[in-house]
């Protein structure tokens, strides 16, 4: 009795919690919370979750929540009009110069053959034209979900691989672009020109004011206001809004405005904290919300029940894939690619996303678009997405077994001819008495390799006015640790140069003051600032890697680092300008007489792992070549499912693991490490060295002078 009791109170209790706002909210802010880390160790995508927590908790459902909520409407179309702006912050603006006239060539061919198997497919199931251009225009743009392995095998550089990338600025701006016309023609009849002419006009014209307006200002703005970030975020809000007002304006969708504001920005503004905190805000709360909003719009047992619904689903799928496929074999022929770049192209250009999702709700909303269609989008994106990946997975490998040997770099002391005695210049912060010893001796390790001077550097907080108590307290600390510093660089035969500086922000003065000191390098100590006010605000640490122009270390040290004796350098990115903190490791090994092992591990190959630890071994040791070293490091191959988990299994045996600094695309906010460092971050017991490149040097693979001083000394 008491079972049926409870099973009978299961439906007035729903109906009930899906009445109160607050509790509909904090339902949400569970889901946002738990599903994306549920699905990213199955392996998913955490935005499938998010879509699929929607369908369990929609109508269709558990029915927990009412989607036709004010407050959930409200948040739901933010994320929407966000989740469009941060498809356009996302626009490989950079890979499209790299390789403009192909990444047009093959932007047109996987724009054009899609949308003719879209038109096609509406035209099969009598809908109108506008509705059929629609869906053709959804098939047609694509999102970049491997993006972080790509950027962990280290082929963001192979030219197919640049120019799938670059296109996608054709095809989400033509595919947002054909959203705005066909909505916009949607209440007026059929196409005619008396009424698409106009309309033409005014969306060029638009365009055109947005990107080109917008960011002649922005650059007028930064020239004259300098690089105040508070300057910045207020320049993107503003450009945001008023891209979507003038969308208004000349009656099309907001989204249009927030996609062609997300150009803007990405141009102007450019990678750094800023656009790591704009992506934050919306991915965190708003976006999210959208997804689990879109999810509860999905009727599932019409999905399933329903023949038109399943042969329109499977119309679709077939016809994106092989139009994919003709698109990249196409291309292939174009510009005489080989099989497994081909193949790569097309499994890049095949998951829907963004701005397909946000398109399709657009459409959904304005009627051009129904039910079965809604439902058919969800299947697509889980489909394509996992189906991606996957190939992605398979084929990208392959790229990397042809390195890409760059031209040697000069040397330190090629490169300073005429300054033949200048010495190479460390940068040691100082904050944290109980760390500064290690970090000091560390610097002397790699000086005295280098023929280096070490700059203990203090940044003493500025105050309004210069005799304020708190500055004067400020400035004495700086210089007691300052005197540690320079006594325990003497007792170690190094020569120091204290410096103390008057800042506003701790991570500024540091970059400022590296930079007016030619610094080579920096060592740091690693923070324990996290959580949300980090994500929001930054650390030091963060902002330094951001900001600085030399490589900066960032350094866990659990024991002296006079004691190392092996060094572990997991590899997983197998190409030249990879080789950076190998070369790190080096210095400090020939400073300690020490052994350094480079690791790489083959992830999902396990019966072919001999034959591929073969090929990946004699890639690592053409890579390990260019080194230039007397003692060239172990190579050790491992075949694992878990890249983590096999550095953390290997990594028992070691003294120091040096890890490179690895941006992930779309992680907002905070350190943003790549998954896998992160999870060895917070797993190692040894000590750590976090290798991070400047930004602006990461794309051009130039080699840091200090790191070639050793081959001389």
């Amino acid at each position: 009795m008491e079972l049926i009791s409870q099973v009978l109170l299961t439906e007035p209790t729903s109906q009930v919690l899906g009445e109160e706002p607050i509790v509909t909210f904090a339902v949400l802010l569970v889901v946002i919370f738990v599903v994306p880390i549920l699905f990213e160790r199955l392996r998913l995508p955490g935005l499938i979750g998010l879509v699929f927590s929607g369908v369990v908790l929609g109508p269709s459902g558990w029915n927990l929540f009412r989607t036709e909520s004010p407050i959930i409407s409200l948040l739901a179309d933010i994320g929407l009009f966000y989740l469009m702006f941060v498809a356009g912050l996302e626009v490989e603006i950079q890979h499209f110069r790299r390789c403009k006239k192909r990444s047009l060539g093959f932007g047109i061919l996987t724009f054009s053959f899609p949308l003719v198997v879209g038109i096609l497919v509406g035209q099969f199931f009598h809908w109108e034209w506008n509705a059929s251009i629609l869906i053709g225009s959804l098939l047609a743009s694509y999102s970049l979900l491997a993006y972080p392995m790509l950027s962990r095998l280290g082929v963001l550089n192979n030219q197919a691989v640049t120019i799938t990338m670059g296109a996608t600025i054709f095809t989400n701006l033509s595919a947002v672009l054909i959203l705005a016309v066909c909505v916009a023609t949607t209440n007026t009849g059929p196409f005619n020109l008396t009424q698409l002419l106009p309309l033409l006009v005014a969306l060029t014209v638009y365009t055109l004011i947005t990107l080109l307006g917008f960011d002649w200002a922005g650059q007028e703005f930064f020239r004259r206001c300098g690089d105040d970030e508070g300057n910045k975020f207020l320049f993107v809000l503003l450009t945001v809004f008023l891209a979507a007002v003038g969308a208004q304006f000349i009656r099309v969708e907001t989204i249009v405005g927030a996609f062609l504001a997300g150009l803007v920005v990405n141009e102007t503004v450019g990678e750094g904290p800023v656009k790591e905190k704009v992506i934050f805000i919306g991915s965190v709360l708003f976006i999210p919300i959208f997804l689990v909003k879109f999810g509860s719009m999905i009727d599932i047992s019409g999905l399933i029940t329903r023949i038109d619904t399943l042969q329109l689903t499977l119309f679709i799928l077939v016809g994106l894939i092989a139009s994919k496929f003709i698109a990249a074999l196409f291309t292939k022929l174009l510009y005489r690619y080989n099989w497994g770049e081909m193949l790569t192209m097309w499994s890049l250009s095949i998951p829907q996303m963004g701005t397909t999702l946000a398109a399709t709700f657009v459409g959904y909303r304005a009627g051009l678009l129904t039910e079965p269609v809604l439902n058919s989008v969800f299947v697509l994106m889980l489909v394509t997405s996992l189906l991606g990946l996957w190939l992605t997975s398979q084929t990208a490998v392959a790229l990397v077994s042809t390195p890409v040997i760059e031209a040697p770099i000069p040397t330190l002391f090629e490169q300073k001819t005429a300054e033949k005695h200048s010495p190479v210049t460390i940068v040691v912060p100082v904050y944290n008495p109980h760390t500064q010893q290690y970090l000091i001796e560390m610097a002397a390790l790699l000086a005295n390799q280098a023929q280096s001077r070490i700059v203990p550097l203090a940044i003493a907080t500025a105050a309004a006015q210069m005799d304020a108590p708190q500055l004067e307290t400020s400035l004495r600390r700086s210089e007691r640790l300052l005197a540690k510093a320079t006594a325990q660089s003497r007792l170690l035969g190094v020569e120091a140069e204290p410096l103390l500086r008057i800042d506003d922000a701790f991570a500024l003065g540091i970059s400022r003051a590296a930079r007016e000191q030619k610094a080579s390098l920096m060592i740091m100590g690693w923070g324990k600032r996290t959580g949300l006010r980090a994500r929001l605000f930054g650390n030091v640490i963060d902002n330094v890697l951001w900001a600085s122009h030399c490589p900066v270390a960032v350094t866990r040290l659990m024991d002296s680092p006079k004691k190392i004796q092996r060094i572990l350098v997991p590899l997983e990115n197998l190409a030249a300008s990879s080789l950076q903190p190998v070369r790190f490791a080096q210095m400090l090994a020939e400073a300690n007489q020490a052994q350094v092992t480079v690791l790489h591990v083959c992830m999902g190959e396990p019966r072919r792992s001999h034959k591929i630890a073969a090929k990946r071994t004699s890639h690592l040791a053409l890579l390990m070549s260019q080194l230039d070293v007397p003692h060239p490091p172990e190579i050790q191959i491992m075949a694992h499912e878990n890249v983590a988990q096999a550095i953390l299994q290997a990594a028992r045996l070691y003294d120091l693991v040096v890890l490179p600094f690895i941006r992930n695309r779309s992680n907002s906010g905070g350190l943003a490490l790549s998954d896998v460092t992160t999870q060895l971050a917070g797993q190692l017991t040894c000590s750590i060295v976090l290798l991070g490149e400047p930004h602006h040097t990461e794309t051009k693979m130039s080699t840091p002078e200090i790191f070639h001083s050793t081959s001389a000394v």
